[in-house]
């Protein structure tokens, strides 16, 4: 069941979830043992009545199963199979509650509508339409059965069987029956589904802010000690440029100066990358429109002949968007995530970018990858200076991303699945090209 595994696996809280609808099943369940009990006592009934004799079965079932759920799931590991297992079985203990209670009189029929709501919490509008049919057909069963006279249900004192209505009576109740279940399970699916990314939404801000705070904290302490680097470096650069001149060519002392000239300048890159982590350098305000940029970053990437043209990359641009930044600062942002995707692919891949306008003048770019993943350990340090998953790298490119989304107010999320691919989400704020005046507007960093 595909629709399942990808929610049971995303949702950091599937295992809370589940113990809330065990909670839920037992409550209603003591519920029902209550009302058994008090109908028990109220109509003067023996306790070996065949209709309170399964009811009482029932309710040991449900008390049964539910310790053996909660017994189980810190040893679950096919979550979705779990989970399909017991909503499977409420379904038809619902069912036999109502066959057992009077059938088509039964007071219980709004049961199907609690399963139905909590489903929907883990499933998600596929699985919970999934069991509002399931609900459906064996409600539907279970009447025609009765009003064919094929099985007998248990009525209660004063309950009335399908035999005395007419056939649209019975037609009726079936589909208002049937009717409620896939309407709650769209409304509660609906909701839940907005719950979820809500939730998703401000799991992402809160990684973005405290990002940014520990970039800030890491900006301004590298930006300081490259300060001090840069000077000796280029004094130390210079010396050994001048000794060569003056000395006797030697081959092998000029192999040293050309390591220790190479690392030099290695270093000075270094530097300049974390000074253009403290602090991006200004730039332009110039309006971009998405589509294009990104069209001219596919062209160039497919005639850069270092990747064997091994690798698909496509874009599915959106309607005319438009954002402002700079233009070296756009192709630097995506130009590196496009490199990255590329270089965690091993062999044959693809590379994908995807345009989504979102609510709130809101556009979001996806560039995902069919790579070799990132595992989850590592997630939370993706951004951090001098991480890295490469063999080779200064663990930088990252981090200069994210410093120069937060010029423009953008935001940058992640996510992976090992062996499977990655997906980097971009968010810009879409301008309207016709408020922007002709000249561009010069934009400081924060």
């Amino acid at each position: 069941m595909k629709w399942s595994v990808e929610y049971l696996h995303a949702d950091k809280d599937f295992f809370f979830t589940i113990k809330w609808a065990i909670l839920i099943r037992l409550i209603f369940t003591t519920l029902l043992l209550s009302a058994t009990i008090f109908l028990q006592f109220s109509y003067g009934y023996s306790p070996f009545e065949a209709n309170l004799l399964i009811l009482y079965g029932i309710v040991g079932i449900i008390f049964f199963l539910s310790l053996c759920y909660l017994l189980l799931l810190p040893h679950v590991t096919r979550t979705n199979l779990f989970v399909c297992i017991q909503i499977g079985l409420d379904t038809i203990l619902v069912t036999a509650i109502v066959f057992s209670t009077g059938g088509f009189s039964s007071i219980f029929s709004f049961c199907y509508l609690v399963v139905v709501i909590y489903s929907s919490m883990i499933l998600l509008r596929n699985g919970c339409m999934i069991v509002a049919a399931l609900c459906s057909i064996q409600y539907g069963i279970i009447i025609n059965l009765e009003y064919y006279g094929i099985i007998d249900p248990f009525l209660l004192d004063g309950g009335r069987g399908t035999g005395i209505f007419d056939f649209e009576h019975v037609v009726y109740n079936l589909i208002i029956t049937m009717g409620a279940c896939f309407a709650v399970a769209f409304l509660s699916s609906f909701l839940s589904e907005q719950i979820l990314r809500s939730k998703k939404e401000l799991k992402a801000m809160e990684d973005h802010v405290k990002r940014v705070d520990r970039l800030a904290l890491m900006g301004s302490m590298g930006a300081g000690l490259a300060h001090e680097l840069k000077n000796p470096l280029a004094a130390l650069t210079g010396s050994i440029q001048l000794l060569r001149d003056d000395l006797q060519y030697n081959p092998n002392h000029d192999k040293l100066v050309q390591i220790i000239l190479r690392e030099a300048n290695r270093l000075s890159s270094l530097a300049n990358n974390f000074l253009l982590l403290a602090k991006p350098p200004s730039g332009q305000l110039v309006p971009l429109e998405l589509g294009r940029e990104l069209a001219q970053l596919v062209d160039f990437f497919k005639k850069d002949n270092s990747h064997d043209h091994k690798i698909l990359l496509t874009c599915n641009p959106a309607s005319e968007v438009w954002i402002e930044m700079d233009p070296e600062h756009f192709r630097q942002i995506f130009w590196n995530l496009v490199l990255n995707a590329a270089q965690a692919i091993d062999t044959v891949g693809s590379i994908t970018i995807n345009i989504n306008l979102l609510p709130n003048n809101y556009v979001e770019v996806k560039i995902s990858d069919t790579g070799c993943g990132i595992p989850a350990d590592k997630m939370k340090s993706i951004f951090d200076p001098f991480f890295t998953t490469k063999s080779q790298g200064t663990g930088l490119g990252l981090s200069i991303v994210h410093s120069i989304l937060e010029i423009y107010d953008g935001q940058i999320n992640v996510e992976s699945k090992l062996a499977h691919g990655t997906t980097f989400s971009l968010r810009f704020r879409v301008i309207d090209i016709a408020d922007i005046p002709n000249q561009s507007l010069t934009l400081h960093p924060k």
